[in-house]
Parts: structure tokens; sequence; C-alpha cells
């Protein structure tokens, strides 16, 4: 059975930073695209970041380059975000991901965690 669980989310201040991991179980987790999604109340999932330990860059919203970095250990079976530089409007609740393909539909990706939320005041 497939497990991902995520933590690190909390309540900082603008201009802070915070660490998400999100463990994984259940499969190989070398072979999938990873990605991390948000979804603040009213709005529509979307994807932050996304990873894979093939060739290629990670891929980052607009929104986030340049403050977020994504990065995944392998032999610990655990995908991270970095966040810096945080903004009130990246508030959100934080879910990652896992498929054998790569989209930013939300909705194409099968495994996912619970969610942890981020909150940041201005």
């Amino acid at each position: 059975q497939v497990q991902l669980v995520e933590s690190g989310g909390g309540s900082v201040q603008a201009g802070g930073s915070l660490r998400l991991s999100c463990v994984v179980s259940g499969y190989p987790y070398s072979w999938y695209y990873m990605g991390w999604f948000r979804q603040a109340p009213g709005n529509q999932r979307e994807a932050v970041a996304t990873i894979y330990t093939g060739a290629g860059r990670p891929y980052y919203a607009d929104s986030v380059k340049g403050r977020f970095t994504i990065s995944r250990d392998n032999g610990e079976n655990t995908l991270y975000l970095e966040m810096n530089s945080l903004k009130p409007e990246d508030t959100a609740m934080y879910y990652c991901a896992a498929d054998l393909r790569w989209s930013l539909n939300p909705r194409d990706w099968v495994y996912w965690g619970q969610g942890t939320q981020v909150t940041v005041s201005s």
C-alpha cells in the first residue's frame, strides 16, 4: 500500500522560512515523479514544484521560482520543499504527490499525502 506522509507545516511571518518533508513508503520510490501541490481556500489545487530522479531539471511554478527548492533523498525515501522568503499568498494546504508520469494537472497524479498547513502572516 502506497503511503505519503507530510510534515513541517506551520505558521510564520512574511519573509520567514519553512521546510516541508514527505516520507513515502509502499513502492519503489526512485521510480516515480514526485511533486508538491498547494490549495488555498476557494482556489483550485495547483502544482508548486516537481522532481524526478532521472535527467531533467525540477519544475517550479513562476510564483515560487527563486524562493522554493524541491529535493529528494532516495536513500531515505523522502521528498523536501525548502520555502524561503514566504509571502502571505503562499498560505495554503500543501500536499505531496507521486505518479509514474509527469503532469501539471493535479487530477493526473495518483498518490497523495494528507496535507500540511502553511500559514504566512503579514
